[in-house]
C-alpha cells in the first residue's frame, strides 16, 4: 500500500481535498436524522444476528428446543435471537461462530 504525504493550507480551502461526501447533506443532517438513521442500523444488525442463529441451528438440523437445550440456554433465549428482539452477546456469540465454523469440535466440547 502505497502512502501518500499531503500538506494542507489550512489558509487556502479550496486548495484542500475534496472528500466523497456532500457536505449540504452533512450540514442539513439534524440530531433526529442521525437518531433514525443509528435505530435503522441497529434494526439491521438484529436481522442479521437472527438470520445468523437461524442459519446455523437449521444447519445442524435442529428444532429450537433442541438446539436451546444442546447449547443450554432457554428455549425463549433462542426464539428472542431468530425473531430479532434480541442479540446474541458475549460467550453465546462466540459459540455461534464455533458452531458455524466448527460443528463437530464445539458439539464435542458441548457434551
Amino acid at each position: 500500500m502505497k502512502t501518500v504525504r499531503m500538506r494542507i493550507d489550512i489558509q487556502n480551502p479550496p486548495a484542500q481535498p475534496t472528500g466523497r461526501i456532500d457536505t449540504n447533506v452533512v450540514d442539513a443532517t439534524t440530531t433526529a436524522d442521525i437518531a433514525r438513521y443509528k435505530a435503522a442500523d441497529d434494526a439491521d444488525a438484529l436481522l442479521d444476528a437472527a438470520t445468523f442463529a437461524r442459519r446455523i441451528r437449521k444447519r445442524l438440523g435442529w428444532s429450537q428446543a433442541e438446539f436451546a437445550q444442546r447449547i443450554d440456554v432457554s428455549l425463549d433465549t433462542i426464539r428472542n435471537w431468530e425473531q430479532g428482539k434480541r442479540c446474541p452477546t458475549g460467550a453465546a456469540k462466540a459459540l455461534l461462530k464455533v458452531l458455524d465454523k466448527a460443528p463437530e469440535a464445539a458439539l464435542a466440547a458441548l457434551q
